[in-house]
């Protein structure tokens, strides 16, 4: 399933309180939020019924909980909410690679599982990064023609 691709601004007084009072916050939250950032929603597509979500920090305590931006609406009609959420219990064994993928969201998220929801822009900058890194490599390993030959007498 593709991502949501609903964007908003985050409430930036709002967030540094939550950040700031969070058990397991960051040591200096203005560098996790800036005052103009906008987050995307990291859900799969879903319809209005559903809140949009985005994780803004990875809480460093035991039980697992994370700060989350929750919206639903647009402009002058969006609700919104910052929550401490435990992270969703579910996930995907890869018998034939033996890797073992957990769920990103948070728990009771709607929707499928984060290994299951495509980012269409992520995928397309990781081919461009990597495609990027393959001509470079193989610059490097082309022999110098410009380079005079220091073995001629």
């Amino acid at each position: 399933m593709l991502q949501c691709t609903a964007v908003t601004q985050v409430p930036y007084p709002e967030a540094l309180l939550a950040l700031a009072t969070m058990e397991g916050g960051p040591a200096h939250p203005p560098d996790v939020v800036a005052a103009e950032d906008f987050v995307l929603c990291e859900l799969g597509g879903h319809d209005d019924t559903a809140e949009h979500a985005a994780h803004l920090w990875t809480a460093d305590t035991p039980d697992d909980q994370d700060l989350w931006f929750l919206w639903s609406g647009t402009g002058a009609h969006r609700v919104h909410r910052l929550d401490t959420l435990r992270l969703c219990p579910a996930v995907l064994r890869e018998l034939a690679t033996r890797t073992v993928t957990t769920c990103a969201f948070f728990d009771h998220h709607p929707g499928p599982h984060s290994f299951s929801v495509t980012d269409p822009l992520g995928d397309l900058i990781a081919a461009h990064v990597h495609s990027e890194v393959q001509r470079l490599v193989t610059e490097d390993d082309a022999p110098d023609t410009d380079a005079p030959d220091t073995d001629a007498p």
